[in-house]
């Protein structure tokens, strides 16, 4: 099926509202109720850990799997030799959609949305690697989605899943920090080269992958080894940088303790590269080597609440509170709540929330346990709701807006990168005496549009490839 007729048709099945899971139909099987059987997409690199993760809870079967290299995807597939393999996800659409009660999809951030709404359309359930997707649009149209066809899903941020984000929440209803009103989120990403100069070079494609598939709504280019397996985070094409890899994970504790929306303003600023004496390397569509992030939110518990992003290094102040030797959160990341009567630190995948300075985690006894806690994986919490009904932790309703205000970060950050050009100057060169353009741009949530940088609005949607619309 071409890509084109592959989304109208499904497209139309979601209009005609009248699927059903295959299951119900009697069609090809009916799965027991400790099975749960699966498509997995995108199942090389972090692909193969979540497959693991999913089979590990020995309910599901994978019908199917897929992976546009057929190298990084040799580990998975040599650990499920009856599933059918293929590079295009959309041949497992056409041929095992009765089959499947639900997917995986753990591809490179663009692709995550293209691929995954045709199947939720159809009623599947769907797991998709964090972040949701590659843009605010991306992230609203999944959570819509997945609401109007009532599925299961579950973003892959891990920690949502886990006791400390509990701990947390209810260590804050109990008061024991006080009102918010600042969180500083920290992460050593990239640790992947950010920040160079675009690549030019065509280097020859392997013949193990599918070049034009890996590609899918990005604009065709040559081939270059410097995108692949994992850099590609870097460029914005296909990647969200450092803030959209680890925002999800780190940003998620304040989003769920605070009870955060939509940030209603955003600013940014970001590593200069210099490429000679004066001269500034011409990185446009790629990721800064550095960023730090201003967000702000209003909350209707603790007011205003200003979020503050940093990577590539760049690390928040230290609390006065914290002694020689003691650092914050871990993993390479974490968070630090600033409240009226105290502070609250966690690490990056909201593990071991404590509170400063030190002392008053001696003979820490924890507020009353007021939320239920998972008694299963991430992976585990999706299948047992897949089979037996029940909520996920980080359902597209929340990864959604989770994922949106990520990626408004973002939006900050391309803006900052934009350059202002002098008369004379045709559209891509650069002016190295230029101001990068830093400015606090105002987000209307509810109308997913800058308010005030019209310019920014560019970034809210992608331009898709022919062929790869959605």
């Amino acid at each position: 099926m071409k890509r084109r007729s592959f989304i109208k048709k499904s497209a139309a099945a979601s209009a005609a509202f009248t699927i059903v899971p295959s299951f119900v139909l009697g069609k090809n099987h009916i799965p027991p109720s400790d099975t749960l059987y699966m498509a997995g997409i995108g199942v090389g690199g972090r692909g193969s850990g979540v497959c693991n993760e999913l089979f590990e809870t020995t309910k599901v079967k994978f019908v199917a799997l897929c992976d546009v290299d057929d190298v990084q995807a040799g580990n998975t597939y040599a650990l499920h030799p009856k599933a059918q393999k293929y590079r295009d996800f959309r041949k497992i659409y056409d041929k095992h959609l009765s089959e499947i009660d639900a997917f995986m999809v753990a591809t490179p951030d663009h692709t995550h949305a293209v691929i995954s709404l045709p199947f939720m359309k159809e009623k599947k359930h769907a797991y998709v690697e964090k972040p949701l997707t590659h843009n605010i649009y991306e992230a609203r149209l999944m959570a819509t989605v997945a609401a109007q066809q009532g599925i299961v899903t579950q973003m892959g941020n891990q920690g949502a899943s886990g006791d400390g984000i509990r701990l947390a929440q209810e260590m804050i209803d109990a008061g024991l920090i006080g009102k918010v009103d600042r969180v500083d989120c920290w992460t050593n990403r990239p640790v992947w080269p950010q920040g160079f100069k675009n690549l030019v070079a065509a280097d020859p494609i392997p013949n193990t992958l599918d070049w034009d598939l890996w590609l899918g709504p990005a604009a065709m280019r040559d081939f270059n080894a410097n995108y692949l397996p994992f850099k590609w985070r870097g460029f914005w094409d296909f990647g969200t940088g450092a803030m959209g890899d680890m925002g999800c994970h780190i940003m998620e504790t304040p989003f769920k303790t605070l009870g955060l929306q939509f940030p209603y303003e955003a600013e940014a600023s970001c590593t200069t590269v210099w490429s000679g004496d004066f001269v500034e390397a011409n990185y446009k569509g790629t990721c800064p080597p550095s960023s730090i992030v201003r967000l702000k939110f209003d909350t209707s518990q603790h007011g205003d609440i200003s979020l503050n992003w940093y990577d590539g290094g760049i690390m928040p102040d230290l609390p006065h509170e914290l002694k020689d030797g003691e650092n914050p959160g871990n993993n390479g990341g974490g968070s630090i709540f600033y409240g009226d009567k105290g502070i609250m630190i966690t690490d990056t995948y909201s593990r071991n929330p404590r509170l400063l300075p030190s002392e008053k985690m001696d003979g820490f006894i924890p507020p009353t346990q007021t939320i239920k806690r998972v008694t299963t994986s991430h992976a585990g919490e999706f299948v047992d709701a897949c089979l037996n009904g029940g909520q996920t932790s980080s359902p597209f309703s929340y990864g959604g807006p989770l994922t949106e205000a990520v990626l408004m970060g973002n939006l900050a950050i391309q803006s900052y990168q934009e350059k202002l050009l002098k008369e004379g100057k045709k559209v891509g060169d650069w002016d190295p005496y230029s101001y990068p353009g830093r400015r606090t741009i105002k987000w209307d949530g509810a109308n997913m549009k800058v308010t005030n940088y019209e310019a920014a609005n560019a970034w809210v949607k992608r331009n898709y490839r022919a062929g790869w619309e959605i």
